[in-house]
């Protein structure tokens, strides 16, 4: 079997995540990715042990953060600024608001590399394909019960701002998205409602209960006081956290 489809090593990855976060404290400080993506001890068809599926969540539901974009993918920008460290950025913060409050959080990715820099069993020419691919078998594999991917939106008028949350056409993912944009709305101080995202891979392809935040609009002067600020990052992932808490306790 390919190591990189292996899915212990992927657990494994999503533990050294756990691991390297808990201990990182609130610092926003980038990681680079390790020359094995799994660590170094190998893995393969070896079965996880019943602490680790403990530590995990077997019985309990896993909150799967997605940190948009990363490595060779900077997504969207605005001068030097670009999307993929704001959205590491918030999603550690999110991903460690969560875990002190007792869920079971999971990171994709800690650093500037791009999933697909993993991906190695999917024969595709398209890195985007690949990288998005990376990010569902991860969701499947864990397996996730609920998705957040965490993403900044752009508009051509600068005028446009605030946020915005996309869901899948299916109850669950609408009252997520709900439960999330209600939460940025009373930050943000606005009344906008989700909507579906109909062409969007992740939320096509993932079986968990999946939805898309777009944080707030990079090219939005307003927005990018919030985006670029720790002050404003720790708003948006407070936000965000307590709208999935508020989903967690209704369902």
């Amino acid at each position: 079997m390919n190591k990189l489809c292996n899915p212990a090593r992927r657990v494994a990855a999503a533990l050294a995540i756990i691991t390297a976060l808990s201990s990182a404290g609130g610092g926003t400080a980038m990681a680079t990715p390790p020359a094995e993506p799994f660590g170094e001890a190998e893995l393969s068809g070896a079965e996880l042990s019943p602490d680790r599926q403990q530590m995990l969540g077997h019985d309990q539901r896993i909150i799967l953060i997605d940190a948009g974009h990363g490595g060779i993918d900077g997504g969207t920008s605005h001068g030097e600024i670009l999307e993929k460290d704001i959205t590491l950025s918030i999603s550690r913060r999110l991903f460690l608001l969560l875990r002190a409050d007792g869920f079971d959080a999971i990171l994709n990715r800690i650093g500037d590399y791009a999933p697909s820099d993993e991906n190695g069993w999917l024969r595709s020419r398209s890195r985007h394909l690949r990288d998005l691919a990376q990010r569902k078998e991860l969701a499947e594999t864990l397996p996730a019960n609920v998705v957040v991917s965490v993403h900044v939106n752009w508009s051509p008028n600068p005028a446009k701002h605030g946020p915005l949350v996309l869901y899948r056409e299916e109850g669950r993912s609408f009252m997520l998205a709900k439960s999330i944009q209600n939460q940025l709305n009373l930050m943000y101080g606005m009344k906008s409602d989700p909507r579906a995202g109909k062409p969007f891979y992740l939320l096509n392809k993932i079986t968990a209960t999946t939805v898309i935040v777009e944080a707030g609009f990079i090219s939005s002067p307003e927005d990018r006081e919030r985006l670029c600020t720790p002050k404003g990052q720790e708003a948006i992932a407070e936000a965000i956290a307590e709208g999935i808490a508020a989903y967690l306790m209704e369902v």
